[in-house]
C-alpha cells in the first residue's frame, strides 16, 4: 500500500484512514529497517515552522499523520484534504489490539515511573495475548545508550514513546537506526490515559471535534500551548491567500 501526502505549512502529512494505516504498519514490521511515525496537531506544525532544526527532523518520518481535527479543517481549506484524523492515541490502541491478536510485542518508554507501571499493569490486563517486551519510565538522559541497548536485546515490535514532543521525536530519531526493527512512535501523553490517571474525551466531544477544548477544561495550564491553534489557522488563511 502507497500513501500519498498533503503539505500543510511544509509538512508532509501521510494522506490515510486509521483502517489503512493499521494495515500499513502490520506489513512495515516485515521491513528490514525500523519505521518512524509522527502524529502532528496545530502546535507541532507551528513550533517546526519557527524551529527549522526540527521542522527537517520530522522529514525523516516514514508517516506524519493528521492528530487534530484542525489539521484536517487546514487540509479541507487548502483544497487538499485529507480524510480523517489519524491521532496517537487511537494509533496506539489499535496496535495493542493488533499485538494482542498477533502476540506481538510491545515496549513503552515515557511517563512518570508511577503512571507507567499503571500503564503497563492496565495494558496486560486488557490485552493478556500481548508480549511486553519492557519499559522505562521517561526521566532519563535522552543520550544514554542503556536504554537503546535493553531495547534492541528485547527485540519489541512497537516501541511507544511517550516523551512529549520534541523530546520524543529526537530521541527516535537517534535511536532507531541503532535498534535496527520495530514501530516507532511517539504518544504523548498517551499512557496517562492508559494509566487512568487522566481521562480523554468522551465521544460526545470527540464527535463535536471539541477534543481539544475538553483538555483545556481539565488541564487549564494547557492554555499556552493551545494558543498555537489561533496561529496555525493564520497561517493557513496566510497560505490560501498565496
Amino acid at each position: 500500500m502507497s500513501f500519498t501526502t498533503i503539505d500543510i505549512l511544509d509538512i508532509p502529512f501521510t494522506c490515510t484512514t486509521q483502517l489503512d494505516f493499521i494495515k500499513q504498519l502490520e506489513l512495515d514490521l516485515n521491513k528490514p529497517q525500523p519505521t518512524f511515525i509522527v502524529t502532528a496537531n496545530p502546535e507541532i506544525v507551528m513550533f517546526a515552522k519557527k524551529t527549522p532544526s526540527f521542522s527537517n527532523l520530522l522529514k525523516k518520518a516514514d508517516y506524519i499523520t493528521a492528530d487534530g481535527i484542525g489539521i484536517i479543517k487546514a487540509s479541507k481549506k487548502l483544497n487538499t484534504p485529507l480524510p480523517e484524523r489519524v491521532t496517537g492515541y487511537d494509533i496506539l490502541c489499535d496496535l495493542l489490539v493488533l499485538a494482542n491478536k498477533k502476540t506481538y510485542s510491545v515496549y513503552f518508554l515515557g511517563a512518570k515511573e508511577d503512571t507507567l507501571d499503571l500503564a503497563v499493569k492496565n495494558v496486560g490486563k486488557n490485552y493478556p495475548n500481548l508480549k511486553i517486551a519492557g519499559s522505562h519510565h521517561g526521566y532519563f538522559d535522552i543520550n544514554d545508550e542503556k536504554i537503546i541497548t535493553n531495547i534492541k536485546n528485547t527485540n519489541p515490535d512497537f516501541i511507544f514513546v511517550a516523551l512529549g514532543f520534541p523530546r520524543q521525536e529526537e530521541w527516535i530519531v537517534q535511536a532507531k537506526d541503532e535498534i535496527g526493527k520495530g514501530i516507532f512512535i511517539g504518544v504523548g501523553g498517551s499512557f496517562d490515559v492508559l494509566a487512568g490517571t487522566v481521562k480523554r474525551a468522551p465521544v460526545f466531544w470527540q464527535k463535536l471535534h471539541l477534543e481539544w477544548f475538553y483538555r483545556l477544561l481539565k488541564q487549564p495550564s494547557r492554555f499556552k500551548r493551545m494558543l498555537a491553534i489561533p496561529k496555525f489557522m493564520l497561517a493557513i488563511n496566510k497560505e490560501n491567500r498565496k
